[in-house]
């Protein structure tokens, strides 16, 4: 029992801090406080470090000797590897999951949606979070377990990106747009058209992100 309640607070730490991590509460240029933070959270510096650990292997902190831990910035660098991997995979694993999708899950992806932008109009925090979980709804049906678990970790990586581009005005509507299309070609069951909608929506994505983000020497 022991062992479990463990690992439970482990799991907690780890989804705690990673949400002040993509909701851009912590800055990326000063070491992370891990005194403070492990007082604020309640728990000891050790399941913290554990779960620091965790987020730098998730590609979220980068650590240095004698300084701690740091958020990783946004790089142009970072977003190119990030959604090329995105275009690969992310097409086709929504494409079969379209196919696949049970009734259930298919009334999640509509609710998941509805819920995306609620938020998304009402500018609230969370908007990345709930942009993720409406793309893993469209993904996890299709039954490619080990493609899904690739993906899950490529979008936690995209959400920080996610914000930074809904930033202009008129983004946000537009991604509505886009998000409502998606939906409606993948309860159509139209594969081909699905896959090549979410190639469009990635790549548009990535073009306006090159844009924003500073260029790289």
């Amino acid at each position: 029992m022991s062992s479990l309640i463990v690992r439970n607070l482990s799991d907690q730490l780890v989804e705690l801090v990673r949400d002040r991590i993509l909701s851009g509460q912590v800055p990326a240029d000063k070491a992370i406080r891990q005194d403070a933070l492990a007082a604020e959270l309640g728990v000891s510096k050790i399941p913290l470090r554990e779960a620091l650990a965790r987020l730098e292997q998730e590609g979220l902190l980068r650590s240095q000797a004698n300084r701690g831990f740091f958020v990783r910035p946004l790089s142009t660098a970072e977003a190119e590897e990030v959604y090329a991997l995105r275009l690969k995979l992310e097409p086709d694993a929504v494409a079969q999951a379209s196919v696949h999708a049970s009734e259930a899950e298919r009334r999640f992806a509509v609710e998941t949606l509805e819920t995306l932008d609620r938020v998304t109009d009402a500018h609230g925090s969370g908007v990345g979070a709930f942009n993720r979980a409406f793309h893993l709804a469209l993904i996890r049906p299709s039954g490619l377990t080990v493609t899904t678990n690739f993906l899950e970790r490529l979008h936690i990586l995209s959400d920080r990106y996610v914000r930074k581009h809904l930033e202009p005005l008129g983004r946000d509507e537009r991604a509505n747009e886009e998000h409502a299309k998606l939906l409606e070609t993948w309860l159509s069951r139209d594969s081909g058209a699905v896959a090549e909608l979410m190639r469009q929506h990635i790549s548009e994505t990535l073009e306006d992100l090159r844009k924003q983000l500073p260029a790289e020497a």
